[in-house]
């Protein structure tokens, strides 16, 4: 199931998240509006829905956060952009950073 977050997941929507791959959860993060999208089956399905939502593309990064470990694993295809990182890997730190402050806030430590 795919969830937009603007506050923090509860443990049922967390478990609702979980139910394409069981021990990750596929995200999408608008960095300026704060906004997080997890769940589905691949990361554009949650980018699909911020832009949706009135996000700009360039605001939104993906990546793969495991709650039981807490890993975040920053690769997707919708990281990858000519312009702005030249990699399906999240290259610059400052962004990875904000990415990791809002999937911690919305979905870790439940």
């Amino acid at each position: 199931m795919i969830l937009l977050l603007r506050e923090r997941a509860t443990p049922e929507q967390v478990e609702q998240m979980l139910r394409s791959h069981k021990f990750y959860i596929k995200t999408a993060v608008d960095i300026e509006r704060r906004v997080l999208v997890g769940g589905g089956g691949l990361h554009a399905d949650c980018e699909e829905k911020l832009l949706d939502d009135g996000s700009r593309q360039q605001d939104i990064w993906a990546a793969s956060f495991m709650p039981i470990t807490g890993k975040i694993i920053y690769e997707s295809m919708v990281n990858l952009r000519l312009r702005q990182n030249r990699s399906m890997e999240l290259l610059d730190p400052k962004i990875r950073e904000r990415v990791a402050q809002l999937i911690n806030e919305f979905l870790g430590n439940l």
